[in-house]
């Protein structure tokens, strides 16, 4: 698997503020978002590439590991190398978490296969999942199998929605359900989907730990959900109707109040999140106006600008 620059996939330089990283991966993301490429196999690629590029560098502990080995990450890999392994590597940055929700898996088996992950066989390298290790009962001398861990990449529609994930485990092939309003970071347990016991001792367990992906529109907080809406000057100031694509591709007409500040916060009830102590019910649509500035003015522009300020004045 070759190195890949994240810098260079964004066009951001290395010294990149968060700020300029969001910025770029959200214009690159506008343009490549699946939603706007319907059926385009090399916009989805990018996509992909461009979300894991942000994934890494809009997390500063990733950052820091990522310009810490850079294209030198191989050494980290190769046995007898001198230095630390990969799994020492994750371990001292922190790779594991805890206290996240548990839920009892109980789908079909056997009718889907698939894959764990979504990222590139080098990003996994550096931060994808990993087995922990066997435990022994101390009753008797059987050992349990190795347990598995590892990371399943969903869009925020497909946590929203809820669907069902394929994966191949050991050769067997698993469907998962993910209901609808899960969230990020939560972990999954597939009893006995793990390694197999010794001496009669029962079969590991799968850990999924959910990871929701970036979204170039939309933030979640809580039940509720943010969404960034770029509004022209002119629209702001005389008002005007804007339309948006909800995660469940539904169209909502969005009416723009005459004199909208940049920043205000437009409120539509109960099309946020799907509450998780009660699918019935969701949380609400908070609209986050951006007023833009136009560019590039023209001279005629520009003076009916001057004039229109020397109006306010007077």
């Amino acid at each position: 698997m070759d190195f890949r620059d994240y810098y260079k996939i964004l066009g951001v330089e290395k010294d990149a503020t968060q700020e300029e990283i969001k910025k770029a991966y959200r214009k690159l993301a506008l343009k490549y978002h699946p939603d706007r490429n319907p059926d385009n196999k090399q916009a989805e690629e990018k996509f992909k590439e461009i979300t894991e590029a942000n994934e890494v560098l809009s997390d500063p502990e990733k950052r820091k590991k990522y310009d810490q080995l850079g294209a030198n990450w191989k050494n980290y890999q190769q046995p007898g190398s001198g230095g630390p392994g990969m799994e020492d590597f994750y371990n001292q940055f922190g790779g594991r978490g805890g206290g996240r929700t548990e839920y009892q898996y109980s789908g079909d088996l056997g009718d889907m296969f698939g894959n764990i992950g979504g990222f590139s066989d080098f990003f996994e390298s550096f931060f994808g999942g990993k087995g922990t290790g066997a435990q022994r009962s101390p009753f008797t001398s059987a050992r349990k199998g190795q347990d598995y861990e590892a990371n399943l990449n969903l869009t925020l529609e497909e946590v929203h929605n809820g669907v069902d994930r394929s994966i191949s485990v050991d050769g067997k092939k698993l469907k998962v359900k993910i209901e609808s309003g899960t969230r990020d970071k939560t972990r999954l347990r597939l009893r006995g989907m793990g390694a197999l016991g010794s001496s009669g001792g029962e079969k590991g367990d799968l850990y999924l730990n959910i990871h929701v992906l970036d979204h170039p529109f939309y933030e979640v907080k809580g039940d509720d959900l943010y969404y960034n809406l770029d509004v022209d000057l002119y629209t702001a100031v005389l008002g005007g109707n804007v339309q948006i694509q909800t995660l469940d591709h539904k169209t909502l007409s969005i009416v723009i109040p005459p004199e909208t500040d940049n920043g205000k916060l437009l409120k539509l009830r109960g099309q946020g999140m799907f509450r998780q102590d009660n699918k019935s019910k969701r949380g609400d649509l908070y609209i986050r106006i951006l007023v833009q500035i136009p560019k590039h003015l023209s001279k005629e522009e520009i003076e009916l600008f001057r004039k229109l300020s020397q109006l306010r004045k007077d």
